[in-house]
């Protein structure tokens, strides 16, 4: 009856009498988007104009007060408005009111009869519900038409892809913006869809599995990821910057020990097989340092599927920032966890996540920052049904462990701290990203820059600063440094040196960016500028001790931070979908909070030496004595109210030991002015003895740890993981007293520093301490990543070095330029093995110049390089002159025979010649026989190494026949050579040196 009753009701009385559940259909979802369709369908039909919804769709007002001004808008127009506008509610939401809602009359309205001839302009009002639909999954295809068909510039591109916009968003702007460009653009557009429309058709009949929701829901995923990656989002995305624009490749490395580490790998090459170290994981890890450039190569992969470049073979691509699954407390099914931190289907939700469950080698999951998220990776509660739920991040392990998903491929990024051998031995394969190449950070500024006058000064000021061009190797400074142009080139050469100069560069600038004034900014501008300092400085400070990185408004009120000084920009807003509801911030990248954390532990009066002393603990003492203590609680709690409570996790140590080395920096005796009309002198100078006491504490720790050596074996210190760190901390604070009394105490006669991470900041920080040792020592830096920048760094400490190690660690022909014009004048330098880089003839040269000069040179070691028999010519002009090399090794090169000859040549009267190695070279029996010549000759030759070359029977029995002449000689090696199994057996019993 009441049903009969509404539908007798005229639809304006209808309207009014049901406007709240109207309402409530429309907005209670929280998203415009069926506002916006409502509105589409009845702009298509001509009920509303462009002015009416102008003033609808008012930007910054409630949803629910656009809803009711739409109401209001339609009623006044009249029966037939709100029969159409019933209509649209009744195909957009036909579930939400009921059929009691809608007349039959409603229909009767409509004017179904042949329409005349129309323009494409009109064609895109009239089809406009329709059009909005099927570009908001192809957003990116046609703004590429648009752009090349003269249309559309990269502006209105820009303009129309704003991250702020939903895929539906974009798409009503793009027909928008078609429509005043006229009818030719407008054309174009309906040629697109129609193309489009035909495509999608042929592909579901290629592919008859996928359903026609599963290929809407694929378009719909491309289209958000490509809208979230299609800027620069690392470092704040501030400028609107595309990625397309600014991204520059980073070095990467496979640690496989191969020669062919660092060069540029391909998304497929990646995720694929190649360097696999478990071929059941389905887990690629890629980590590196903080500001490495993770998350910017992980956008990098996220838009390039999304616009169809790469990894193609995955119809679908999730990403999750582990940041912000930090803060979902709930507990969630995968289906959920899918589908609500990523993209959620408009329909078929089950049909598309058992599509999922069916086809897992056709998904790829993404989780940028595994290291941010508050647990520590445990591989012990167990899930294997992806509907049970749980806390996210157990979901997350046993994705990661292939508990959950088996199949779907994943990539994870993390800082390596993060990474232990319970994750490790789930992964497929994991990469390490290096930073920038030389070359990297050329194109990078150059991109970054769009006057090329302005980026050549700015690149030439690197290259006169030797340190600050090392720091630009990592990506987030070198953004600082080409964002900080204008100070850059207003400081004195060299004047930057360290990390904490260019982040207090990077504090300047932003101050005189915002400031009202726009002259030079003054030397009381940090005084000027203390209040937000400290406001920011306490919420960046509390984070940290928390392992915080996302701040509500209320945490962000309870630290005084106000309006102006997330005005500043070191804030930005974040897209925590968990906290939709309200606001809330990130820092513009991890480092900048760390910063700003020092600075106020540097600042503040309520935070005293023993926060300093717990921001040097190491980590090993941490273990011992922090159950259930807290980093933060180390502030007064009186001042600073509930900063953190007793049951918070304790703060990550990578962060505290970033935040360490900015407090060493900001301590150092350089900037002591700045802050003396800021805080109590007093307290800076106490604060500055506590830091200096624990990093020579922390320094007499290691040095106790040092065993005792084997009888007939040097003393040897292996570098534990915080050695590097202590280092570092010294060097920013310029503190050469302490670096001095640091190496008194170090009594060791090699120093073994391998994979420790090493680049060129640590190596200008290493060369800062180590050249103060007492004694010469053998510096052991295999398998990091020194480069040639790397080894023009620690030039200032090759006085104190014996034997230099520094095998893969993508060294080039000009790094030994530099390290050959050094150590020629050095007489303890005695040893180098180069094994693993990527040195070419071009380096012979200066060896060979080494060897002609230096006549106590013992060992050289240059296997696994592009050296030919040029190379090997080269260094033979040295060796002739040469009466006291030991060692030398070119395995894994291309000399072949003509090499060969010419090396034999050069040492076949050789006194001094120990050991030596050509395998793998291509050597044949012309080489052997040259090689016998050594042999027959050299009275201190006692290893011969030929394996893995092509030498048949005749180069052996030449070897065989110069044996006979020298009893010295105690081994010849030969494995995998051209010989048959019957050859071997008979050499074997000519003379037992012959190893085969």
């Amino acid at each position: 009856m009441g049903a009969d009753i509404m539908k007798a009701c005229l639809p304006q009385e209808l309207l009014l009498k049901r406007r709240a559940e109207i309402l409530h259909a429309l907005c209670s979802s929280g998203s415009v988007e069926h506002l916006e369709r409502v509105m589409d369908m009845l702009l298509a039909q001509g009920e509303l104009g462009w002015e009416d919804c102008q003033n609808v769709l008012v930007p910054g007002r409630a949803l629910y007060s656009n809803a009711r001004q739409l109401l209001d808008l339609v009623y006044t127009k009249g029966s037939a408005s709100c029969e159409l506008f019933f209509n649209a509610v009744k195909q957009i939401l036909p579930e939400a009111l009921g059929d009691a809602f809608f007349s039959p009359r409603c229909h009767s309205t409509l004017d179904f009869r042949e329409k005349p001839q129309r323009t494409p302009t009109d064609e895109l009002l009239t089809q406009r519900p329709e059009l909005v639909l099927k570009l908001q999954d192809c957003i990116d295809g046609a703004l590429r038409v648009l752009v090349e068909s003269g249309h559309f510039s990269s502006t209105d591109c820009d303009g129309i892809q704003l991250p702020i916009y939903t895929p539906s968003q974009q798409a009503r702007r793009l027909l928008d913006h078609v429509r005043s460009k006229g009818e030719l653009a407008s054309l174009v557009v309906l040629k697109y869809v129609q193309q489009s429309l035909e495509s999608e058709s042929s592909l579901e009949q290629t592919n008859p599995s996928l359903t026609k929701e599963f290929v809407k829901y694929q378009k719909k995923l491309r289209s958000s990821v490509s809208a979230q990656s299609r800027f620069l989002s690392t470092y704040g995305g501030t400028s609107h910057m595309p990625l397309d624009d600014i991204y520059t490749e980073v070095q990467m490395e496979l640690p496989n020990n191969s020669a062919d580490n660092y060069k540029f790998m391909g998304f497929e090459e990646i995720i694929g097989p190649v360097g696999s170290v478990n071929d059941d994981a389905d887990t690629v890890l890629a980590s590196g340092e903080a500001g490495s450039g993770k998350s910017t190569w992980l956008q990098r992969l996220h838009l390039l599927w999304a616009q169809g470049k790469v990894l193609q073979d995955f119809l679908l691509l999730f990403p999750f920032s582990c940041r912000r699954l930090n803060s979902e407390q709930r507990d969630l099914s995968v289906q959920e966890l899918l589908f609500q931190h990523c993209c959620w289907p408009d329909r078929g939700q089950e049909e598309i996540f058992q599509f999922i469950l069916d086809h897992p080698h056709l998904v790829l999951f993404t989780f940028d920052g595994l290291d941010e998220l508050k647990q520590c990776f445990v591989d012990e509660h167990r899930i294997c049904c992806p509907s049970q739920r749980a806390p996210v991040h157990v979901l997350l392990f046993n994705l990661i462990q292939g508990s959950l998903m088996k199949g779907v491929r994943k990539v994870v990024t993390s800082r390596p701290e993060a990474v232990g051998p319970a994750l490790k031995k789930h992964l497929h394969k994991e990469i390490h990203l290096k930073g920038f190449s030389p070359s990297g950070i050329d194109c990078f500024v150059r991109k970054h820059h769009s006057d090329p006058n302005e980026a050549a000064k700015v690149l030439e000021s690197l290259q006169a600063n030797t340190a600050l061009l090392g720091l630009c190797h990592s990506p987030v400074l070198c953004w600082i440094v080409s964002q900080c142009h204008k100070e850059l080139l207003g400081c004195g050469e060299g004047s930057l040196q360290t990390i904490t100069d260019v982040y207090l560069m990077i504090l300047q600038h932003f101050f005189q960016h915002h400031s009202t004034v726009k002259s030079a900014i003054g030397v009381n501008w940090l005084q000027e500028n203390l209040g937000t300092v400290l406001h920011l400085g306490q919420l960046a400070f509390e984070g940290i001790s928390n392992s915080s990185y996302i701040f509500s408004v209320t945490d962000m009120e309870t630290c005084g931070v106000t309006e102006s000084d997330i005005c500043m920009g070191f804030l930005i807003q974040s897209k925590d979908m968990s906290l939709a509801s309200s606001k809330c911030y990130e820092f513009l990248h991890i480092t900048l909070q760390c910063f700003l954390a020092a600075l106020f532990a540097i600042l503040s009066r309520n935070t005293g030496c023993s926060a300093i002393s717990k921001l040097f603990e190491l980590q090993e003492m941490k273990k011992k004595r922090l159950r259930g203590t807290c980093f933060g609680a180390c502030l007064n709690s009186t001042n600073i109210p509930n900063i953190v409570e007793e049951h918070s996790i304790m703060a990550e140590t990578p962060n505290l030991q970033i935040t360490a080395t900015f407090v060493s920096g900001l301590l150092s005796q350089r900037y002591q002015k700045l802050w003396i009309q800021c805080s109590s002198s007093v307290l800076v100078e106490k604060k500055t003895k506590q830091a200096e006491k624990c990093l020579s504490k922390g320094m007499q720790q290691h040095f106790r740890s040092i065993p005792q050596p084997m009888q007939e074996e040097k003393k040897s210190m292996h570098a534990m993981p915080e050695f590097v760190w202590l280092i570092k901390c010294i060097y920013e604070m310029q503190n050469i007293r302490l670096a001095k009394d640091a190496m008194s105490k170090l009594e060791a006669e090699h120093l073994k520093l391998t994979y420790c991470n090493i680049g060129p900041v640590e190596c200008t920080a290493l060369a800062y301490v180590l050249q103060h040792l007492k004694n010469p020592v053998g510096i052991q830096l295999d398998n990091n990543s020194v480069g040639d920048v790397g080894v023009e760094q620690l030039l200032p400490c090759m006085h104190i070095c014996n034997s230099l190690y520094l095998r893969n660690n993508n060294i080039t022909d000009e790094g030994i330029r530099k390290l050959i014009d050094k150590v020629i004048h050095l007489p303890n330098f005695q040893k180098i093995a180069l094994f693993n880089n990527r040195l070419t003839d071009a380096c012979t040269k200066h060896f060979s110049y080494l060897l002609k000069t230096r006549q106590n040179f013992l060992s050289l070691r240059l296997g696994n390089n592009n050296i030919t028999a040029e190379g090997a010519k080269q260094l033979a002009e040295g060796l002739k002159f040469n009466h006291s090399l030991q060692y030398l090794g070119l395995w894994g090169n291309k000399i072949g025979n003509e090499g060969a000859e010419a090396l034999a040549n050069a040492l076949q009267n050789s006194e001094s010649i120990v050991w030596l190695s050509l395998v793998g070279n291509d050597v044949g029996s012309a080489g052997a026989c040259a090689m016998s010549n050594i042999i027959r000759n050299s009275t201190s030759l006692e290893e011969l190494w030929l394996t893995e070359n092509c030498i048949t029977r005749t180069g052996v029995e030449s070897l065989t026949e110069a044996l006979k002449h020298n009893r010295h000689v105690k081994s010849v090696w030969l494995k995998n050579n051209d010989l048959t199994s019957a050859e071997i057996e008979e050499m074997q019993q000519t003379d037992s040196r012959l190893v085969f």
